[in-house]
């Protein structure tokens, strides 16, 4: 296992003990993480973004396989399972992460999930009817949006 592979098992292994500082450890002081929720988060807002997961996810489990990196890009799978807290409702979300390294950290990471199947899962009937639509995941977004701004504030 190269050097690349092992720090985006420390980066899963961390978060499987929801140790957001062992993540953020992982991250290049101007990482750029995006997801279909969370777009173009920089530098300590992306690590706050894990800190907020972390210290949330009462009950968050999650699972990483095919780790595979060379010494530019490098990509995972990795599932999580959870409660939303927003309805209670419990969520298994199956994410693909891919990433770029510099300075052996990693600078970009990108994950990649099917946004109107969390919603179903999450909000109910209401996702699942609206969940693909462009104003259903905007209200996504922008509520996850500003629960991270309230942690970053807090």
């Amino acid at each position: 296992m190269n050097s690349n592979e092992q720090l985006i098992q420390r980066f899963y292994s961390a978060f499987q003990k929801k140790d957001h500082a062992g993540m953020a450890a992982c991250y290049h002081k101007d990482v750029v993480f995006s997801d279909p929720v969370f777009i173009g988060l920089k530098g300590d807002r992306a690590r706050g973004m894990w800190k907020m997961l972390c210290i949330s996810g009462a009950d968050l489990r999650l699972e990483y396989d095919k780790v595979m990196a060379d010494e530019e890009v490098g990509s995972a799978h990795w599932d999580a399972w959870y409660t939303f807290s927003k309805t209670g409702r419990k969520v298994l979300n199956r994410i693909d992460a891919t990433f770029q390294f510099r300075d052996g950290l990693i600078y970009r990471h990108n994950d990649n999930f099917d946004l109107h199947a969390w919603a179903g899962q999450a909000l109910g009937l209401p996702g699942k009817l609206l969940g693909g639509t462009g104003f259903m995941q905007g209200k996504i977004r922008a509520m996850a949006g500003k629960s991270l701004d309230d942690f970053l504030k807090s």
